[in-house]
C-alpha cells in the first residue's frame, strides 16, 4: 500500500469514526415486552430525534408482529442508549404503510439528550458513504458502513401499500438493525434501515430521511397518518392502444375498478365497476400505487375531479366528482 493509499484510507477511518462518536449516543437499543408480561416479544434499533425524548423507529419493530391494523399494539418498551441509560418509553403513533414508528422516552426530563441531525434523502447521490448504527442479532450499538447502492427503489410494506424512494445499500444489516439510522459523512440521518433481502449478499433498505420528515408531525398530531378513502378495489392495467389514440389521452395505463364498496365516497360518485381511472384532478394515475399515493390529507372531504374510461365495446371519456372521506385502518 502507497502512502497515497494509506492516506485516504486513513480519511476514510476519520470519516466514520467521527460521525460513530457524533450521532452513536442518539441511537438506542429497543426491547419490546409482550402485553401480558410474559417476557420480551420483540425488539430492534431506534434513535433520538428531539431533545425532549421522541425516538424514532420501524413500525414492524414497535409492533413486534402485532397487526398494523390495530390502533395501537399495547406493548411495554424499554429503550437502552449508547452511554448504558436505560429508559421505559411509551408508543406515540406509528404508519405502518410506511414502516415508521414514534415513541417517547419516560424519563426523558432527567437525561441529558443529544438528537441525531436529521438530513435531506433528496440531496444523496448513489457511491456516497453510508453508515448504519443499530443492534444487530442482539449486539447492541454495532456500526458498519458501506455506500448508497441506489435511490429511488420501492418496497411493499406490512400493509401491501408501495413505500416509495426507498434507498438501497450495501452496508451490511442483520435483524436488529431495523429501525436504526443510515448516516451520510457529514453525521447526518438520511434514512431509517428497515429491510435486508435473505440470501441476497448485502442488499438492504432505508426508508428514506424526506419521507419520515413528512410522517414524524402527523404522528405528533393525530398518532397516525391521516389518509384519504374512496372506496375502490382496482388493478392496474395497460390501456388499449387503439382507445388511446382515439381519444388523444397521454396516459397508456390507468386502474381499472374491480369493486366498488356500498356508501363509499365512489359510490355515491358514480364510479362503477369495470371503469378505467386514468387521472385525479388532473394528474395521471398509471397504477394502484400512484392511486394510494394521491389520497393524501389534503383530500380529506374535499371534491375531486376523477377521469375516466367507461364502456367496453367503445369506451367513453367520463369526469365525476367524488369527495374522499378519511381512511379508518
Amino acid at each position: 500500500m502507497g502512502a497515497n493509499d494509506a492516506y485516504l484510507l486513513d480519511a476514510y477511518s476519520r470519516s466514520v469514526t467521527s460521525v460513530v462518536e457524533r450521532v452513536g449516543p442518539s441511537v438506542a437499543a429497543v426491547r419490546v415486552g409482550g402485553d401480558d408480561a410474559a417476557g420480551q416479544a420483540g425488539g430492534g434499533s431506534g434513535f433520538v430525534i428531539t431533545p425532549d425524548g421522541y425516538l424514532l423507529t420501524n413500525s414492524h419493530v414497535a409492533r413486534a408482529g402485532r397487526p398494523p391494523t390495530a390502533a395501537r399494539p399495547g406493548l411495554r418498551y424499554t429503550v437502552a442508549l449508547g452511554d448504558g441509560i436505560e429508559s421505559a418509553a411509551e408508543w406515540v403513533g406509528d404508519d405502518p404503510d410506511t414502516d415508521l414508528a414514534l415513541l417517547h422516552l419516560v424519563a426523558a426530563a432527567r437525561l441529558s439528550l443529544a438528537p441525531a441531525m436529521l438530513g435531506r434523502s433528496a440531496e444523496l447521490r448513489r457511491g456516497e458513504i453510508a453508515i448504519a448504527i443499530g443492534n444487530p442479532l442482539g449486539f447492541e450499538h454495532t456500526v458498519t458502513a458501506g455506500i448508497v447502492s441506489a435511490l429511488g427503489r420501492s418496497m411493499r410494506a406490512s400493509t401491501g401499500r408501495l413505500i416509495p424512494d426507498v434507498i438501497q445499500t450495501d452496508a451490511a444489516l442483520n435483524p436488529g438493525n431495523s429501525g436504526g439510522p443510515l448516516l451520510n459523512s457529514r453525521g447526518e440521518v438520511v434514512g431509517v434501515n428497515t429491510a435486508i433481502i435473505r440470501g441476497a449478499q448485502a442488499i438492504c433498505f432505508a426508508v428514506a430521511i424526506d419521507t419520515a420528515a413528512w410522517v414524524i408531525p402527523q404522528l405528533l398530531r393525530h398518532g397516525r397518518v391521516r389518509r384519504a378513502w374512496i372506496g375502490v378495489a382496482g388493478q392496474t392495467v395497460a390501456l388499449d392502444r387503439r382507445v388511446v389514440t382515439h381519444h388523444g389521452l397521454a396516459e397508456t395505463h390507468g386502474v381499472r375498478v374491480l369493486s366498488v364498496e356500498p356508501g363509499s365516497p365512489a359510490d355515491r360518485g358514480g364510479l362503477r365497476e369495470g371503469d378505467i381511472v386514468l387521472g385525479l384532478d388532473g394528474a395521471a394515475l398509471v397504477s394502484v400505487d400512484a392511486l394510494h399515493q394521491s389520497l393524501g390529507e389534503a383530500r380529506i372531504h374535499k371534491d375531486c375531479a376523477l377521469k375516466l374510461l367507461r364502456g367496453h365495446a367503445s369506451p367513453q371519456v367520463v369526469f365525476l366528482s367524488v369527495r374522499p372521506t378519511e381512511r379508518v385502518g
